[in-house]
């Protein structure tokens, strides 16, 4: 066994790229080892910014030898079939075998494979994982580079080193010929490094200056930054992907604590925080009360003579220039008011079918006045609507340009200055919230009126305009948004009808938004109106309110997945339809899983799926039931575009379904005791589950159809449903239909799974 080491030495590799480039390359080394056979007992990967390295211990020194056999045609088979064998075996004639094969003689070619050494399996394979190399930007340089042909790497290859067992494979790439040298410190080392073998490549390169493992100078920026910032009375505010940039950037990492004049923290910390993180990384202090420290932590690539007092003194400079204009942003932005910003926004497009950011604030303005309105939001009316009308306003400010991701907090700021309400600088503030998954939910009730008009304005203006999200693409982060919503509804308990608030929100926008929003209604109408019955992925194309509801139904799933509720019983309260109440809804489900999750809710299910099959057979399924009145006698067809659950909500026919089962009903027969248990069951559980789901006790729902476990399970084991008797195999259909229903009206329990 041997070991080999590869480095791949080139200019500055970027340090966002190098984690996955060290990845890329132990994958591509494995595949080029695996395809001749080979695998080494382990690989260890290195980066710096200057290079890309790989250890592979273990290795045999020579591939085993194989034997491959192929099975080619019968040996009276056409010549072109023999010859096209021979062709793809590499062998003639005389070397094939012949073999019987179920009683007809057969071509076998038997290609004995010879161990290589493991020097030449690497020769090829070093100049294919180089050209192979899948970095997320690539160039070409030199005068090579006039051809597409030539090498591409992240920037220009300088140089390689292939050893194995301390010799050199000698392999060469675009002019590169492979070594066992390399370069130290770009500063503090001249000349070549010479690597004698595997163990000596750490230890030869750290007397250069060149720390090569990535893990080790990150732990040194950790702890050197804390304790820089620990010595001078500080606390480092941790920030790991700081940690993991810095590492990448430095081959000896030296870190230093500077400072800043304090007059700089009458700009928002968050300004200086991005200043300081985003444009110069260094890393954030605070002072023993936890406020903002005039102070940062930089991390050196030199161990410099003066202990670091240029490098120190030469970030500050930069830091202060950077400062400099962030106060001067701040300054400049508070010389209009907000609403004098927002009329800016006019001369900004929102989208080309939706109109300009001006637009939409008006459209947001009127329905979060709306919410506070209609009480679904408990906030006050006038505010919503100011906050609404400045919440877009900081977009258009210099500092938001300078920074984007300050937008909104850098509202709430100026509103503050301003002298407005501070309900109003809170809801312009916080409107964006919650933007991802673990961040905060506002719950102040100005903020989440503003919040809600805000994102449901989008759903409703992006699937009216058709532009909803197609498979992994969400370019209006419309996912989000719903996301959002829900977490919201959720956390403020709103209470409204999604559907009921698109109607108020089409009802008090703009005439552009009325006529979009009607096209995408009546466009629908159309296509139905013709007969067509739309599949649920056509119909994304040309509805609104029904794709919503839809939308929002695989959006909670998603959201309620990590809270261990069941997709398939969220379809079960939705497939109800008419319920868009997401607070009612969740409820409804959550009370639903714990009945399903019990001994009487699993057995209630499968007496429920047996009495629907049963339904099924004969005719009488949702889509193609059949509905029995005494008065009748006989059945009236259903078309299969009625509501499938039309029977549960007409008092009449369910009454006649009732009384047609009960004793007395002037059937021809007496009916059973089991028959007679079910109907005195489903009487009273009726009109508890109905009293109940009015409450919105969905628990006590549940509970009702409980009491219907003993009575269905005695009825099947008791009762002869297709008897012989039409009088009675109706009459017991039509018990079972009204099962079915009573159940329905606490959940469709043909989408529960199990």
């Amino acid at each position: 066994m041997t070991d080999f080491l590869l480095e791949l030495l080139s200019e500055e590799i970027p340090a966002r790229m190098q984690g996955k480039a060290r990845a890329d390359l132990e994958k591509l080394f494995a595949e080029q080892l695996a395809a001749a056979g080979l695998k080494a007992q382990s690989l260890q990967t290195f980066s710096t910014p200057r290079r890309l390295a790989l250890i592979a211990r273990g290795l045999p020194e020579t591939t085993q030898a194989v034997s491959e056999e192929l099975k080619g045609p019968p040996a009276d088979a056409p010549q072109a079939a023999i010859d096209g064998f021979l062709r793809k075996a590499g062998l003639t004639r005389d070397a094939l075998e012949t073999r019987d094969v179920k009683g007809r003689a057969t071509l076998f070619a038997v290609i004995e494979k010879p161990g290589r050494a493991t020097a030449d399996v690497l020769a090829e394979a070093i100049p294919a994982i180089i050209r192979a190399f899948p970095w997320p930007k690539s160039m070409r340089w030199g005068t090579a580079s006039q051809t597409t042909e030539s090498l591409r790497w992240v920037r220009p290859l300088q140089g390689i080193i292939a050893l194995l067992g301390g010799y050199v494979v000698p392999c060469e790439v675009d002019g590169l010929v492979a070594g066992d040298s390399t370069v130290g410190h770009r500063f503090h080392h001249k000349g070549a490094v010479t690597i004698a073998g595997v163990e000596d490549y750490a230890s030869a390169l750290r007397a250069a200056h060149v720390i090569v493992d990535h893990d080790e100078r990150a732990s040194i920026i950790r702890g050197g930054a804390a304790k820089a910032a620990r010595d001078a009375g500080y606390v480092l505010v941790e920030d790991e992907g700081l940690v993991i940039e810095n590492a990448g950037l430095t081959e000896w990492p030296v870190p230093l604590l500077g400072r800043y004049d304090p007059a700089f923290l009458e700009v928002p910390p968050e300004v200086i925080q991005l200043t300081t993180r985003i444009n110069q990384k260094y890393f954030i202090v605070r002072d023993a009360a936890g406020a903002l420290a005039p102070a940062f932590v930089c991390t050196a690539n030199i161990s410099a003579h003066d202990g670091g007092k240029a490098i120190v003194a030469g970030n500050e400079k930069v830091l202060a220039a950077r400062l400099s204009d962030a106060r001067f942003f701040w300054e400049l932005d508070q010389k209009k008011t907000l609403a004098q910003h927002s009329e800016k926004l006019a001369n900004i497009v929102f989208h080309e079918k939706l109109g300009t950011v001006a637009d939409k604030v008006e459209r947001v303005a009127k329905l979060a006045r709306w919410l506070c309105e209609e009480g679904i939001v408990k906030g006050d009316a006038a505010l919503a609507e100011q906050a609404a009308r400045l919440c877009k306003a900081d977009l258009v400010t210099e500092m938001v340009g300078e920074f984007p991701e300050l937008q909104g907090l850098m509202g709430g700021y100026y509103a503050a200055k301003e002298g407005l309400d501070p309900q109003v600088a809170a809801a312009v503030r916080d409107h964006y919230k919650p933007v991802g998954q673990g961040d905060d939910v506002p719950t102040a009730p100005v903020t989440v009126a503003v919040s809600l008009a805000d994102k449901l304005d989008t759903l409703f203006c992006f699937f009216a305009a058709q532009e909803w999200p197609t498979g992994s693409r969400d370019p209006f982060a419309l996912r989000r948004a719903a996301l959002a919503c829900i977490g919201q509804t959720l956390a403020s308990g709103a209470r409204f009808q999604l559907l009921s608030v698109a109607d108020a929100a089409n009802s008090r926008a703009d005439r552009f938004y009325s006529e979009l929003w009607l096209s995408a209604v009546q466009r629908r109408g159309e296509i139905v109106g013709k007969g067509a019955k739309l599949a649920p992925s056509n119909e994304s194309h040309v509805s609104f309110g029904f794709d919503l509801l839809d939308f929002f139904a695989d959006r909670l799933k998603v959201q309620q997945r990590e809270a261990g509720v069941r997709h398939d019983l969220i379809d079960a309260v939705f497939a109800l339809g008419g319920e868009d109440d997401l607070v009612r809804l969740l409820a409804r489900v959550h009370a639903l899983q714990a009945f399903v999750e019990t001994g009487e809710g699993g057995n209630l299910l499968a007496g429920y799926k047996r009495a629907a099959n049963i339904l099924k057979k004969e005719g009488r399924g949702d889509a193609s039931a059949t509905v029995h009145t005494p008065e009748t006698g006989g059945g009236i067809a259903q078309t299969g575009e009625e509501d499938p659950l039309s029977m549960v909500e007409d008092p009449g026919v369910a009454l006649a379904v009732a009384e047609m089962a009960q004793p007395g009903s002037g059937l021809p027969y007496e009916p059973e005791p089991a028959e007679i248990a079910l109907i005195e069951a489903l009487d009273k559980a009726e009109s508890l589950a109905a009293l109940a789901i009015h409450g919105e006790d969905f628990e006590g729902a549940m509970a009702a159809l409980a009491v219907l476990r003993a009575p269905i399970d005695a009825f099947f084991d008791d009762v002869t449903v297709n008897d012989a008797d039409p009088d009675k195999r109706t009459a017991r259909l039509n018990l079972l239909a009204r099962f079915r229903a009573a159940v329905h009206r606490v959940a469709d329990f043909s989408k529960i799974e199990g």
